[in-house]
């Protein structure tokens, strides 16, 4: 059993976690999150925990910021948007239930106010911005680190937020350099 309330976009999506571990969820019905399901995240997160769930695309990501801007303090799981994908719709609905217990397995707790433990040099000389294959890059980063896929300004601010040591850090830029994703 999953302590925490997990945040999902839709009815499908509760299912498919449902089948993968024993858990509660509260869906935001898309991406069309109303004040009264924010004010029961809000209250999840008071009483027990909040774990934010959702699809690994656009919306989801939208769905994510919302919530996490409105309710401080939220875990986030990500799942790989491989492992969401079924001919061609992506959604936590389409996750098989040991990629999404994967997920669940390395869930990040966002802390506000941090010092960034990796600076933006960082990014440019690991060629996760400012670079031809940056965004390649920087998806299969966020897959090592759990940490889901975004642009390079989003990922300077996950990786202060969810406070990604260098070492983690360095050790995924070498699995990215083993596995030929960097040259």
């Amino acid at each position: 059993m999953i302590k925490e309330i997990i945040v999902v976009e839709g009815r499908d999506d509760t299912v498919a976690i449902k089948r993968a571990v024993e858990a509660d969820t509260i869906e935001t019905g898309g991406s069309a999150i109303n004040e009264r399901t924010l004010r029961k995240i809000a209250l999840a997160q008071e009483r027990r925990g909040v774990i934010i769930f959702t699809d690994p695309d656009h919306a989801g990501e939208r769905i994510r910021k919302i919530v996490a801007k409105r309710v401080p303090g939220c875990k986030h799981a990500f799942l790989r948007e491989a492992d969401a994908t079924k001919r061609g719709d992506i959604g936590v609905e389409n996750a098989s239930p040991e990629a999404i217990r994967e997920a669940l397995s390395r869930v990040r707790s966002e802390t506000a106010g941090m010092e960034p433990l990796i600076d933006w040099e960082d990014l440019i000389d690991a060629g996760l911005i400012i670079h031809s294959q940056a965004a390649a890059r920087r998806r299969k980063l966020g897959e090592l680190l759990g940490i889901g896929y975004c642009n390079g300004k989003q990922l300077y601010k996950r990786l202060v937020a969810f406070k990604i040591s260098r070492e983690e850090f360095a050790a995924a830029l070498a699995q990215l350099e083993d596995e030929g994703v960097i040259h």
